[in-house]
């Protein structure tokens, strides 16, 4: 009887450790994730997307974190888990490109107003030479959003080529446009600067300083299984896409580029943001500096839109209704999305594989603002306002 009861215990100590390797309880958290659970299980029945893995943070602690469904909607498919890497697609504007550019500041490599050409002669034509590294990072620079290159060429050479000797569609500087163009662009001139290929430069001062080791341009074919697979390419490349990446601008470019092509995991991207939200500094080692952190995620004059970074927006947000004002973050084509909320200290990241099988899936859009809703009401109990 004595060595039933000592077993028992034993089992009993062993499931609540492993829970606790996942979650952090719901007490000690004062979260309650019955509403958000069922809101997603729900979304992957009404084939949302087949899968998700979902991340909160609050005051510099996981309060929670799951992983949902699986790679397909096929039951038999893998099962998603807490270590999945989903292509971030647009995600990579703000965590390679636009961080890489903060550094680069700080190392007195170039500064927001200098204009482009001073590093990119070449692009000094059809009306783009007072376009500058700030234009890029606020999106009006004039560039268009983006153009349809794999119809049109076959290298990397020849995409770029076409970018520096294309045309502006408005006055640089009269109005927002997000465009890929322009992050593009912004990576070629942190390669000039550096004197380093961009994917290297991002390894080198992000990924490897903050310990993003499931991070990557172009994951090693080993690692496919880990990857949830995106959209079946019936267009272009004619077959499954998983662990290549899906934006075609980035293909060209060889799966490196200032706009898209960063693979992740929810666990890196919370060591990026924690790095954010703590004002530069991750372990206490300093990555980026105080003060140009700060002028990054705060909201520019005349614009909707910090440097790199999105704004929550007054209506039709993702981050819903309840985050705060000056709420920041960025979302992926793919399903993939970051929201910061600097006044209560949280991060939501939630990964998705949307666009599996078809980008036509397009339900994510009306999903988001309900998601990040329901955690902000399950996190604090009544609404916020």
């Amino acid at each position: 009887m004595k060595l039933i009861k000592k077993t028992s215990f034993k089992f009993i100590i062993l499931l609540i450790t492993v829970l606790n390797l996942n979650f952090v309880s719901a007490q000690n958290s004062k979260f309650n994730s019955t509403k958000v659970d069922k809101l997603i299980y729900g979304a992957i029945k009404d084939s949302v997307f087949p899968g998700a893995v979902l991340l909160i943070s609050k005051e510099g602690k996981t309060i929670y974190k799951n992983a949902y469904g699986n790679f397909t909607y096929n039951k038999k498919s893998s099962k998603v888990t807490l270590n999945t890497i989903y292509d971030l697609a647009s995600l990579t504007k703000v965590v390679a490109t636009t961080t890489a550019a903060m550094i680069c500041i700080d190392e007195n490599l170039f500064h927001l107003n200098d204009k482009v050409i001073k590093y990119i002669p070449m692009f000094d034509n059809n009306g783009k030479e007072k376009i500058t590294i700030r234009n890029l990072l606020m999106h009006n620079s004039g560039l268009p959003a983006y153009k349809r290159f794999y119809k049109l060429y076959s290298t990397a050479d020849e995409v770029i080529k076409d970018i520096y000797e294309t045309k502006l569609i408005y006055k640089t500087g009269s109005k927002t446009v997000y465009s890929d163009l322009s992050m593009i662009v912004l990576a070629k001139v942190i390669e000039k600067v550096t004197g380093m290929p961009f994917d290297k430069f991002v390894k080198q001062k992000i990924l490897n300083p903050l310990q993003m080791k499931n991070t990557f341009f172009n994951p090693p074919g080993s690692i496919k299984y880990k990857i949830a697979p995106t959209e079946f390419d019936n267009y272009w490349r004619h077959r499954q896409l998983q662990g290549e990446v899906h934006d075609e601008t980035a293909s060209l470019l060889n799966g490196v580029s200032g706009n898209a092509g960063l693979f992740s995991s929810v666990g890196d991207l919370s060591n990026f943001l924690t790095m954010i939200l703590n004002n530069g500094t991750y372990k206490n080692k300093r990555i980026i500096k105080k003060e140009t952190v700060k002028l990054f995620i705060t909201k520019q004059p005349n614009s909707k839109r910090a440097l790199g970074w999105d704004i929550k927006s007054l209506v039709k947000s993702s981050a819903g209704n309840l985050f705060s004002p000056r709420s920041f973050g960025h979302t992926g084509y793919t399903g993939t999305s970051m929201w910061v909320d600097p006044e209560k200290k949280l991060f939501v990241i939630f990964l998705t594989n949307r666009v599996y099988p078809t980008r036509k899936n397009r339900k994510i859009i009306k999903f988001r603002p309900v998601l990040h809703d329901e955690i902000i009401k399950s996190i604090y109990k009544k609404r916020i306002r």
